[in-house]
């Protein structure tokens, strides 16, 4: 195994130009406004969108391509497995200004396996290399990677792992986000594929030992930053998910993690922004509960989080103003004056 201290494997990431953080895919999660609010608290993390269909972009109605330029560096993950779609998509997300399109070969859902993408084109390997190049050729400006698990079914040797990563590196791949479970295709929900089939982190770490021009990133089980070093140690790069989006001020080390940059702003700075952003949208007729459920971690952990969550959760859904959001913080404020005093008496 590799036994570069965190520092050089930082550095040795940021030479190949791959982002060393990034916060995962998530349906229904990390839509334009939670990459937006993610923004706010690190300005380096890598920041995925939800998985978008290739059928929802060249059929549907709504624009499944927006986003903010304040959300760079951004990446799009796309669901499909037909190339010529995938190329089309491709092309949109590059000529859009986006800085890495991913495909999904990793959601179990049975959605997803009835379109025949995600995690069951693990056993068509030749076919996700295919559908890479010919992203890779429709937009050869940023980079194709693939997100993917360490099996499926009763196909999680070793061996399966590499017969699916070696066809990527015959097309020229550039990087992998290993997220370290199998995936059981039946059985299983969406949700229980997060936590009942076992970590493996030592696979990941031997994908990246076998193949070491590959840059191989680990997601699954990351709770914390403090985690996140020790994976570096042995691979390029961590994706972490729903442990980013419960707490995001985690999001607030990133920075100093990637480049030794300190962040100078505080929650109340976030706040602000956040408001002028809800302001905004609301005057273009959007809902401040749009924005605001992204928001509900921003205090955990700190005194008055619950009252926080309880607040916004009672009041952000029928709100046509930002003026809950103040009302909440007050509430924080005032919890942590008393925190502060019952500290002082004690």
């Amino acid at each position: 195994m590799k036994t570069n201290t965190n520092s050089a494997a930082a550095q040795d990431t940021k030479k190949s130009g791959a982002p060393v953080f990034s916060v995962a895919p998530m349906l229904d999660w990390t839509d334009r406004h939670c990459r937006f609010f993610h923004r706010q608290i690190s300005q380096q993390a890598l920041l995925y969108t939800e998985m978008v269909t290739t059928g929802a972009i060249i059929h549907g109605r709504a624009d499944y391509l927006a986003y903010n330029e304040a959300e760079h560096p951004v990446a799009l993950q796309l669901g499909g497995s037909d190339p010529k779609e995938l190329a089309h998509c491709a092309a949109l997300a590059q000529a859009r200004g986006y800085d890495e399109v991913n495909l999904n070969v990793g959601c179990p859902s049975d959605r997803v396996q009835n379109g025949r993408f995600g995690a069951c084109l693990m056993a068509e390997p030749h076919l996700v290399a295919e559908c890479v190049k010919a992203m890779q050729d429709a937009a050869p400006e940023i980079p194709i990677t693939v997100k993917t698990r360490l099996g499926i079914d009763e196909h999680d040797s070793y061996a399966f792992l590499q017969a699916f990563i070696e066809p990527l590196l015959e097309v020229n791949c550039p990087r992998i986000i290993l997220h370290a479970r199998k995936a059981w295709l039946n059985g299983l929900s969406p949700k229980e594929n997060r936590e009942i089939p076992p970590l493996d982190y030592d696979r990941v770490y031997q994908a990246k030992q076998d193949y070491p021009d590959l840059e191989i990133h680990v997601n699954g089980g990351v709770q914390s930053l403090a985690e996140a070093r020790n994976h570096l140690n042995f691979v390029d790069g961590v994706m972490i998910g729903r442990a980013a989006y419960q707490n995001p001020w985690m999001l607030a080390e990133v920075d100093a993690l990637l480049s030794g940059d300190v962040n100078s702003r505080d929650k109340r700075d976030v706040l602000v922004a956040m408001a002028t952003y809800i302001e905004q949208y609301l005057s273009e007729g959007g809902r401040f509960w749009h924005v605001a459920r992204h928001m509900l971690g921003l205090f955990q952990a700190s005194p008055g989080a619950r009252q926080w969550r309880r607040h916004l959760s009672e009041n952000g859904p029928r709100a046509e103003s930002v003026q809950p959001l103040w009302d909440a913080y007050a509430i924080v404020e005032r919890e942590t004056a008393r925190a502060a005093a019952r500290l002082a008496t004690s």
